[in-house]
């Protein structure tokens, strides 16, 4: 590179110029170091671009790794809704009563579990109907009220009934139906007095051959002193009262006679059936014309049912929750006032005019009676209600009357024909 002379003496020191190889030599190490360090940048920079296949074999497991990250996140969605149902279900049971009733309970009377349990048939398995076993019915609601059903079982088989039909018929209005049977024979009242047919449709008979039992009134008197519901306001008073005039004379716009509804029937009418028909005066009337009326009515406040029997007409001992144990298109005529109202929730009447439109047969009359409409949005639901079924409109009126308080109240009257429907 270059000689380096010393001079001692005058405290100095110096480097010779550099000659022309030394130069080239000092230029070639600095790109010596420069391309050095070019080539390692490069090499920790560097991502070399994969081929075809790799491309391909890198997206093959890059899909394959979500497709099976994405199968395990649905599954265990899937996983989290079937959990889910499963409990949604198991609370509407709950609810519903539809679970089946735990026989093994200590609180289950033994004629329940006897009632309740299982019989294979002798022959095995029904070749027609494909059942292997017989099972009795019992309502699901049965399960919500199950201390009041372990009461009404708690009795001693082949003797006599305890005095509760009371509690039977709560068990009904809890939606009890049908209750199961029992092996006790019914209490028995003398049915002493009665009058025969027809004259027993407008006489009353000895009081001693009604159940007071579980009843506010013990007597007639006192029933006729109360307005037991909207249509039976001394209803039992079968001579001097309303229910004298009732169907044969108009006592306002809304009161239709029997024999004006009966000549707009077609085909004849023959039987019928009234929904809450109170003591069974409409049936009465309908009895003095050869029609065939049942009349479908609880005990609640006053022994209707017994009341009508006495009467010579037919009583069914049903609440309205209940499907009607008729066969399709079966009535002629089906009459009905505010037993329609049943508790002032839509969808429950929906229910019942439907049932109520299956028994009705086609060109059969639908008589609405007296209908309280306590207010515009009622009957106007009603009034949709009733246009979807397509009945043609023989009569159709919404009048006015007082009531007790001096309160003016709207109510709708109507007979309607039902279609022919293909």
């Amino acid at each position: 590179m270059g000689s380096v002379s010393l001079k001692i003496g005058d405290g100095t020191a110096r480097f010779k110029s550099a000659t022309v190889c030394s130069s080239a030599v000092h230029i070639l190490m600095l790109f010596s170091v420069i391309t050095t360090n070019l080539f390692a940048l490069y090499a920790f920079t560097y991502s070399p671009k994969p081929n075809n296949h790799q491309i391909h074999f890198l997206n093959h497991h890059h899909t394959h790794k979500n497709i099976s990250l994405i199968s395990e996140q649905v599954s265990l969605i899937l996983r989290e809704i079937d959990s889910s149902q499963k409990k949604l279900s198991q609370m509407e049971k709950q609810i519903l009563g539809y679970e089946s009733i735990d026989l093994s309970a200590p609180n289950i009377p033994n004629e329940l579990k006897l009632f309740l349990q299982r019989n294979q048939l002798p022959l095995g398995k029904d070749s027609r109907t494909g059942i292997t076993e017989m099972v009795s019915s019992v309502g699901h609601s049965c399960y919500k009220s199950m201390d009041l059903l372990s009461n009404y079982m708690n009795y001693k088989p082949n003797q006599a009934c305890p005095d509760d039909w009371s509690l039977s018929q709560r068990l009904i209005l809890k939606g009890c139906e049908p209750l199961p049977r029992r092996r006790c024979f019914a209490r028995s009242i003398p049915k002493v007095g009665l009058h025969p047919f027809p004259l027993s449709l407008w006489r009353n008979v000895s009081e001693k051959i009604y159940s007071w039992s579980g009843l506010g009134c013990k007597n007639l008197a006192c029933l006729n002193s109360k307005k037991l519901n909207r249509d039976c306001a001394g209803c039992f008073d079968l001579g001097n009262g309303n229910e004298v005039l009732r169907f044969v004379k108009s006592r306002g716009k809304n009161d239709f006679l029997i024999d004006d509804v009966l000549g707009l029937g077609s085909g004849g009418i023959r039987i019928g059936f009234d929904i809450g028909g109170g003591s069974g005066t409409f049936a009465a009337r309908m009895a003095e014309r050869n029609v065939t009326i049942v009349t479908a009515t609880l005990n609640i406040d006053a022994p209707f049912n017994e009341f009508i029997a006495a009467r010579g007409v037919f009583p069914l001992y049903l609440s309205l929750d209940h499907r009607f144990p008729f066969y399709d298109n079966v009535f002629d005529i089906i009459h009905v006032g505010n037993g329609l109202d049943i508790g002032g929730r839509p969808e429950k009447l929906e229910f019942l005019m439907f049932d109520i439109d299956r028994v009705i047969r086609a060109g059969g009359l639908f008589w609405l009676d007296n209908f309280l409409c306590s207010n515009e949005e009622k009957r106007k639901n009603l009034t949709r209600l009733i246009e979807r079924f397509g009945y043609k409109k023989l009569k159709w009126v919404v009048g006015e009357k007082l009531n007790g308080s001096g309160n003016s109240e709207v109510y709708l009257s109507a007979v309607l024909q039902k279609p022919v429907r293909v």
